[in-house]
């Protein structure tokens, strides 16, 4: 199911790669941290169910008007790490600059168990800068960021809650390395990293 962009800021961009891992035959999807559910009505082109789950009643209640009536689509309102969610059900699951409102390993642990083997899990997040080559990494992007967001007139959705990340990009990546052995990581651009980790079959 093809949906017109309905607006475009930095976490949109990062929309394109997460609709390429998903794997083929896709039965079962989660987006965690689906705010008003953007993303998850796009997986439904590329999962056969697709759950969104958020924290905000405002946003899931967003959700639910903006995908009325779409088959397979589900949107629950809670939180992530207690939220009654099947173990080790889902094909795909991912999250979009939520895992920074949520204790990191928790979430990724929990993520980690809720994927099928076989499945595939990305998270894109936010990091703060913590050393000398990271700062270099964000002044460097800067100016391209700016003009970015200028030129795709970067905005919304509103009343999307925000915070600030506890954790730098090397605790991130330390982190995560340990938990998901084998995820790859990427810093991308515009401020967001991204972690990918295809759960062993077996």
């Amino acid at each position: 199911m093809a949906e017109a962009e309905p607006y475009w800021n930095t976490n949109v961009a990062r929309h394109a790669g997460i609709l390429r891992a998903v794997p083929d035959g896709c039965g079962d999807a989660l987006d965690v941290g689906c705010g008003d559910g953007l993303l998850a009505r796009k997986l439904l082109g590329r999962a056969e169910r697709v759950t969104g789950i958020d924290s905000s009643p405002e946003m899931v209640a967003r959700a639910r008007e903006q995908g009325a009536g779409t088959p397979g689509l589900t949107f629950v309102e809670g939180d992530f790490l207690t939220a009654d969610l099947p173990a080790a059900r889902y094909d795909f699951i991912c999250s979009v600059s939520a895992i920074h409102h949520m204790d990191f390993e928790a979430a990724l642990t929990r993520m980690r168990g809720m994927l099928r083997p076989g499945g595939t899990l990305v998270v894109v997040g936010l990091a703060r800068e913590a050393s000398p080559a990271d700062w270099a990494a964000t002044i460097a992007a800067a100016p391209a960021v700016r003009i970015t967001k200028v030129l795709r007139r970067a905005h919304g959705p509103d009343g999307m809650p925000v915070a600030d990340s506890r954790m730098s990009y090397g605790q991130v990546r330390d982190a995560a390395r340990r938990l998901l052995p084998g995820m790859r990581y990427r810093r991308h651009l515009l401020r967001r990293y991204s972690l990918t980790w295809n759960k062993p079959a077996h």
